[in-house]
């Protein structure tokens, strides 16, 4: 039998778009926590973001989710230096 089919997946965050999907993703990752992307294929085609597609939803184990939520609680600047005065983040 195989594993990966026996894992429940669980989602903790729908992104608006690509690029802030991958950035969770990213920090997930960074973390320990696999997790995987599910979106609706039309939307990444055509670039639209309207009634659902461009969402991406962000699944991790459901074994995980509670500390994937902890991890996003905490911010997605919470490991980067300090920045300098003149520049925002």
């Amino acid at each position: 039998m195989d594993k990966e089919k026996d894992i429940e997946l669980t989602t903790i965050y729908v992104a608006r778009g690509q690029f802030e999907a991958e950035i969770i993703r990213g920090r997930l990752e960074v973390e320990g926590v696999p997790s995987m992307l599910r979106y609706e294929s039309a939307g990444m085609v055509f670039g639209i973001i309207a009634d659902g597609l461009g969402e991406i939803e962000i699944q991790v184990p459901a074994s995980l989710a509670q500390l994937a939520r902890q991890i996003l609680s905490v911010g997605l600047n919470s490991n980067l230096p300090d920045l300098p005065p003149d520049i925002e983040p």
